[in-house]
């Protein structure tokens, strides 16, 4: 189990890396003309930027507490973060009718779930 959960937040780790870079570093109106990027159109850039910084923040905080023994515990704090924001994304999402991407966040949602559940469980890092 620990492996799954090792292989779980660098998946995460990594989608909230992409997702961080090209929120906080691409253009909103660049952002707003790709594939899922609608709904950019009712947020201020600042919120964006905002938003993307919080996923690399998360990106961070799911592998490296854990890979440098310093405060592990903040692998499923962020894990639990990470769900709150999923749930943000598909509220966002469903409002767009955009149902695709709402599956998509539910499944990061699930793996941030995995994630919190285990680190703060059976698989805890002060166990």
């Amino acid at each position: 189990m620990d492996l799954a959960l090792w292989i779980s937040a660098w998946v995460l780790a990594v989608v909230a890396l992409v997702g961080g870079v090209s929120k906080t570093f691409v253009a909103k109106e660049k952002l707003a003309g790709v594939h899922g990027g609608g709904w950019t159109e009712g947020v201020g850039e600042r919120s964006v930027k905002v938003l993307g910084v919080l996923e690399l923040l998360a990106a961070a905080g799911l592998v490296l507490p854990a890979l440098l023994d310093r405060v592990p515990v903040l692998v499923p704090v962020t894990a639990a973060c990470w769900v709150l924001l999923m749930i943000g994304a598909m509220v966002t999402h469903g409002r767009r009718r955009e149902f695709g991407f709402v599956v998509l966040n539910l499944a990061y949602l699930a793996l941030a779930a995995f994630i919190a559940w285990g680190r703060f469980g059976p698989e805890s890092f002060t166990g």
